[in-house]
């Protein structure tokens, strides 16, 4: 999915199975950057710089969009595949997929979930148990 420009940007499909490494309950803007703070952490010298400030801009664009626009309830969880990491934000909108901005001048912002496709060897969204559930695999 990296690279396309045709079909849909953020497909629904589950992602793949990943073990849990950290997970927030969210509930505000105002703590991500401990949450920066708490993947810098775990991410730390065993992951490249480029990797980790990867995983910090994505999870960091998935949760601040769950939390401006998802109703309540979020969650964000960072999982481990034996060659990715798996970002999953969820929150209580399901019936409002992922909208990367269209038509938007770029300096008005939007353009994380296209950047955030580009850096994902896949990505996604489902609904489970009312929630919709965002995610990314980024490899390592």
């Amino acid at each position: 999915m990296t690279g396309q420009a045709a079909g849909p940007v953020w497909p629904s499909a589950a992602p793949p199975p990943a073990a849990p490494v950290l997970t927030w309950s969210l509930e505000d803007v105002a703590e991500l950057p401990r949450v920066r703070a708490d993947l810098r952490r775990h991410a730390g010298a065993a992951t490249r710089p480029d990797l980790r400030d990867q995983l910090i801009l994505a999870l960091d664009e998935m949760a601040s969009n769950a939390l401006r626009h998802g109703r309540g309830g979020v969650q964000a969880t960072v999982r481990e595949t034996p060659d990715a990491y798996l970002i999953e934000v969820s929150d209580q909108a399901p019936a409002y997929p992922p909208s990367p901005a269209i038509g938007r001048d770029p300096s008005e912002g939007g353009l994380g979930l296209y950047l955030i496709a580009e850096m994902a060897s896949q990505h996604g969204w489902y609904v489970s148990h009312g929630h919709k559930y965002v995610w990314a695999l980024l490899p390592r």
